[in-house]
């Protein structure tokens, strides 16, 4: 099945329905070689984002993407690069954990400098900042879109009040408003994206670029008998997630939804990301991988899609529920 392009939101900006990030793989997991051979793979199979963050491995990730850019020599026209201000690089007062104007306006450019770009084409704001009052964010966020360092902006896990108040504020001083939010979407975290940000995305036509389509791997099967060695729960700085990986009444779902996609005849991670694409409020899933392989059997999903009809889709459902 070819690759579909959605419009970002209202943006007139497509983007490939399955897109390419890098959190946890570039650096902790993916060397230059193995990175650019995933990217080719991704890019060969239709997609045209690509995403990343400043705190991804501490600022390697988008040097490594960067890298791989320039000796994989694409023209810039036909890929998309984001990237992610929050946690910051340093330590340092107003260089961490904030959305304020002096360390939005440096960190930029620190990121643009590590990916070799003169631009990225989307800018999020990682998450929110109780401690900056929005409107001073939007306008660095509408400052920044103005000098051509980002074509767009969005947020990262913005609750729904605080995207309202970003789009009022926009709209008071004729600022260039948020085009995307980036949440965690899948089987298992449905209410945010299905419930509190409807209005915002009919009120708005917001875009969203979802993350985590398999839960951190929960969705592909792999952890329902523990934590293998060498999977994202067992690299260092990422325990965190073994509680909600051994959590069994999610592991109760995960085996239920197995079930479901080996009647459809696919993986449990294609039918995890075809039921995320199948969400027309988005507009790309962005899937990760530490091998080719998994690029390749994460493409494939799109051929799972219309198997998806609305009677198993009522299953799929039935098993889930509204987290």
């Amino acid at each position: 099945m070819k690759m579909e392009y959605r419009r970002l939101g209202q943006a007139g900006l497509k983007l490939s329905l399955l897109s390419f990030g890098s959190w946890v793989t570039f650096g902790p997991q993916l060397d230059d070689d193995l990175a650019m051979s995933c990217l080719t793979a991704a890019y060969e199979a239709g997609v045209n984002f690509f995403d990343n963050a400043e705190a991804y491995a501490g600022g390697k990730s988008e040097l490594i993407m960067g890298r791989a850019l320039r000796k994989l020599g694409w023209p810039r026209q036909s890929y998309v690069v984001s990237t992610k201000l929050f946690w910051g690089l340093s330590d340092g007062v107003n260089m961490s954990n904030t959305l304020n104007r002096k360390y939005l306006m440096q960190a930029i450019d620190g990121s643009l400098e590590r990916f070799g770009l003169d631009f990225v084409d989307l800018l999020f704001c990682h998450r929110p900042d109780p401690e900056t009052p929005v409107e001073e964010t939007v306008w660095a966020m509408h400052d920044i879109v103005s000098s051509g360092k980002a074509l767009y902006w969005g947020t990262s896990e913005w609750s729904g009040a605080e995207l309202v108040e970003a789009f009022a504020i926009a709209e008071r001083y004729s600022l260039r408003k948020p085009v995307m939010e980036q949440p965690q979407y899948n089987l298992l975290a449905r209410s945010r994206v299905e419930k509190e940000y409807k209005p915002v995305i009919e009120a708005h036509g917001l875009g969203l670029t979802t993350w985590s389509p398999l839960a951190s791997g929960q969705l592909t099967g792999k952890y329902l008998e523990g934590v293998p060695g060498g999977s994202r729960a067992a690299l260092k700085g990422y325990e965190w997630l073994q509680p909600m990986l051994r959590d069994e009444a999610r592991n109760t779902k995960v085996r239920r939804l197995r079930e479901v996609a080996e009647r459809l005849g696919c993986s449990l991670a294609q039918l995890a990301i075809a039921w995320c694409a199948r969400n027309l409020d988005v507009s790309t899933v962005i899937t990760g991988a530490s091998r080719v392989e998994q690029v390749h059997e994460n493409m494939a999903a799109l051929e799972v899609i219309e198997r998806i009809d609305d009677e198993v889709a009522a299953h799929i459902d039935s098993i889930t529920g509204l987290d």
